[in-house]
């Protein structure tokens, strides 16, 4: 399988939905406040989004800047957002009564983006999935006696897995979430590859969907990795050298619609993080959690508004590029694609950034966002700092001269043209 487009795309948007949505508290709501079956069954009789419209979602997306779509067709609680064949569960026997994936499908194809689905190995609601640390009847003492057949759960991972990627069409992306084997540290009893069969559900997988992405959550390798809430130090290294990987961060530290969570990353802040990881050859799926009703919020709404205002200019210095051989100096990030090389500037300093070991390297520089010429400065290696004039840097060292304004974008880019023979090999 062929992971060209997802390093070339780089940007991507999750969304987390499901029953959670009513309570409005985490999507692990159901864990936290360790809710039976019938307690948490309130949400389900109450289940309408009657203002579902995933084609608004996925023009959000697409004026984002992202350019591929990753929704929960059942997360951990076990509800399932199509019509499934293998359970009652599901969101045909809410009230709302209809499928919510194939609508969710065709917008995503209609705008252009990749089509992903994330799916729960765990199931809180299935009976033969047995209770461990994860599970909200932990402490239930009754409900742990009761045989549970994990064997018998498999299956019906396997069939439903089958079902999502025969079903709808061509998938261009599985998150499977999560494995826990071996975490007594959080968790008693978890779950690892081979309770869920892993092997052979990749199989499976790549027999049903040959040119899909898998993610590494199953207990075995996947195509890429999925730093969580955490951005990395640097470009990711496997056994084998360099991997794909694509961190999964929230909005404000909630999957899924949390109604009293105000602890929202500025668009200032989440542009930083984009442009950091791709800094470090890697991706970003940034999640939004639509409310009950089927609507992206308004914070939400207007992040990603603005971090499409700053993607509508700067987008080249994102889309199809990545590390970069060079080192960028303090408080800012390098990204390269072939003979472009982008300066992403984290603090504006006053009238001159320096670059190390560009000098005759660059035959051309302008801003990004309006494309207006930077002046190169190469001083005189012996120059010596005197009053109105500035010192010599170190041999090598390239310097841009910067307007005293600093542009109105979350983050300003100067764009450089490398001499052919400067440019190295784009990571």
């Amino acid at each position: 399988m062929s992971k060209a487009w997802f390093r070339h795309d780089r940007f991507g948007m999750f969304i987390h939905w499901g029953l959670y949505a009513l309570p409005a508290r985490h999507e692990w709501v159901k864990n936290r406040e360790r809710m039976t079956d019938a307690q948490y069954d309130r949400y389900f009789e109450r289940f309408d989004p009657d203002l579902y419209d995933p084609r608004e979602w996925a023009r959000s997306a697409r004026r984002a800047g992202m350019r591929y779509v990753v929704l929960t067709t059942k997360h951990h609680d076990g509800f399932c957002l199509w019509d499934s064949a293998l359970t009652e569960y599901k969101v045909t026997n809410t009230p709302y009564g209809r499928d919510l994936l194939q609508p969710f499908v065709d917008a995503c194809r209609a705008e252009g983006l990749k089509v992903g689905f994330y799916h729960s190995l765990i199931d809180w609601h299935h009976p033969s999935f047995p209770i461990d640390g994860v599970h909200p009847q932990r402490d239930d003492e009754d409900a742990k006696r009761q045989p549970r057949d994990i064997a018998e759960y498999r299956k019906y991972l396997h069939g439903q897995v089958r079902e999502l990627l025969t079903d709808f069409g061509q998938i261009d992306y599985l998150f499977f979430d999560f494995s826990y084997a071996g975490r007594s540290d959080l968790w008693w009893g978890g779950k690892g590859a081979a309770d869920w069969g892993s092997e052979e559900l990749l199989t499976m997988v790549r027999e049903l969907q040959p040119d899909i992405l898998v993610n590494d959550r199953t207990g075995l390798p996947g195509d890429f990795v999925t730093p969580e809430q955490y951005q990395p130090a640097g470009p990711m290294e496997g056994p084998d050298g360099p991997i794909a990987w694509e961190a999964c961060q929230t909005l404000n530290g909630s999957w899924g619609y949390d109604r009293d969570n105000f602890d929202y990353k500025s668009p200032d802040l989440l542009v930083r993080m984009l442009i950091d990881g791709v800094s470090k050859d890697g991706n970003l799926l940034l999640n939004v959690g639509p409310t009950g009703r089927g609507l992206i919020d308004p914070i939400a709404e207007g992040t990603l508004a603005a971090i499409g205002d700053w993607m509508r200019l700067h987008e080249r210095s994102i889309r199809g590029a990545g590390a970069s051989q060079f080192v960028a100096p303090p408080d800012a990030r390098y990204t390269q694609n072939g003979e472009r090389l982008y300066l992403h500037l984290f603090s504006w300093p006053f009238k001159h950034v320096h670059l190390p070991d560009l000098a005759g390297r660059v035959a051309y520089a302008q801003l990004l966002s309006d494309a207006s010429e930077i002046h190169l400065i190469e001083p005189d290696p012996s120059r010596v700092a005197e009053n109105t004039q500035p010192g010599a840097q170190p041999p090598g060292t390239l310097t841009l001269e910067l307007p005293v304004r600093r542009p109105e974008v979350a983050v300003p880019v100067i764009e450089l043209f490398l001499s052919p023979t400067a440019s190295g090999e784009n990571p």
